[in-house]
């Protein structure tokens, strides 16, 4: 037996004196309002109203029971109510700085098709990793290694000219005899100053002799894209954020950076969410490609390819 649906339907026929009245307040048939109160008698083992006239009464046994059925009725609508508030309680969740906010806004009406209630905190790797640790969001979209990624997002050099080759080889980076030449420099975003990013370039640079200054991590992603803009320095980005800046793409020869993120921290169940029906939502924040998992090695088809930029 449902005990708070025949303590609804008790609590109305009670207030209304009739089963018909009080059945048509409480939404159900005046048929069901009296199978539920029969059932509530037999739970409580006694009579609640007296039936032995037209008018409905209750009885002094009844009369005992009706607040606390009130109460019941009463805590189990505060419970629905408390369910639905803490559905809509907005669930923080830590970001990349480099997600465009129109795709962000994208991510969170998905969320709230799902039922999630999103506020995003846009945030360097340090700070996202920091504010999962600290509890201070619920959830974190987080740098990881590529083997152990959710998301995958290829990273190539970008710059102002286009490309003359599917892929770009570090060592046509090295200045040339004539020391007017200026040495191009790879510059590397925020985002992208972590360890499996970061040191894998540098020692790459360092092996088809790059000067130490030619890697170099940028103040910000605004400084690095206008300074390959506005001179021959390389961005060391995505696809996506390459078309953003309006700089030619293509991706770097041998083994391939990869930016990988997974979702860290919280305990609500509706993370999982967030490697599941949201995941297509969030690759296109990120960047990634639609498919996560495609191989990676060679270059990506599309690619912009025109006159060398040296």
């Amino acid at each position: 037996m449902d005990v708070v649906a025949a303590c609804r339907a008790f609590v109305a026929v009670s207030g209304h004196g009739s089963f018909t009245s009080g059945a048509a307040a409480a939404g159900i048939p005046q048929s069901v309002a009296s199978r539920r109160i029969a059932a509530l008698e037999d739970h409580v083992g006694a009579r609640l109203f007296d039936r032995s006239s037209r008018a409905v009464r209750l009885t002094s046994f009844g009369q005992d029971m009706l607040p606390t059925a009130r109460r019941l009725v009463d805590l189990a609508d505060a419970m629905t109510d408390d369910a639905e508030r803490a559905r809509l309680r907005p669930l923080r969740v830590a970001v990349p700085e480099i997600c465009p906010p129109h795709r962000l806004a994208t991510l969170v009406a998905a969320a709230r098709r799902q039922r999630i209630h999103l506020e995003v905190r846009p945030a360097g790797p340090q700070e996202r990793a920091r504010l999962c640790q600290a509890l201070e969001v619920g959830a974190g979209i987080v740098a990881v290694p590529d083997p152990t990624a959710a998301w995958r997002v290829p990273l190539g050099l970008a710059a102002r000219t286009p490309f003359p080759a599917p892929t770009v080889y570090l060592e046509t980076l090295r200045s040339g005899r004539a020391r007017t030449q200026a040495r191009r420099r790879i510059l590397i975003q925020p985002e992208d100053d972590v360890a499996h990013l970061r040191d894998p370039l540098t020692r790459a640079g360092q092996s088809t002799g790059l000067a130490p200054a030619q890697v170099t991590v940028a103040p910000s992603l605004v400084d690095a894209a206008a300074t390959a803009l506005g001179s021959p320095d390389l961005l060391l980005c995505s696809r996506q954020q390459a078309e953003d800046f309006g700089l030619h793409w293509c991706p770097l020869a041998g083994p391939p950076l990869v930016r990988g993120y997974d979702v860290a921290a919280g305990v609500r169940d509706d993370l999982e969410q967030f490697r599941t029906v949201l995941h297509a939502d969030i690759a296109r924040c990120l960047g990634a490609p639609d498919n996560h998992r495609t191989s990676l090695g060679g270059a990506t088809p599309g690619h912009r390819r025109a006159k060398d930029p040296t």
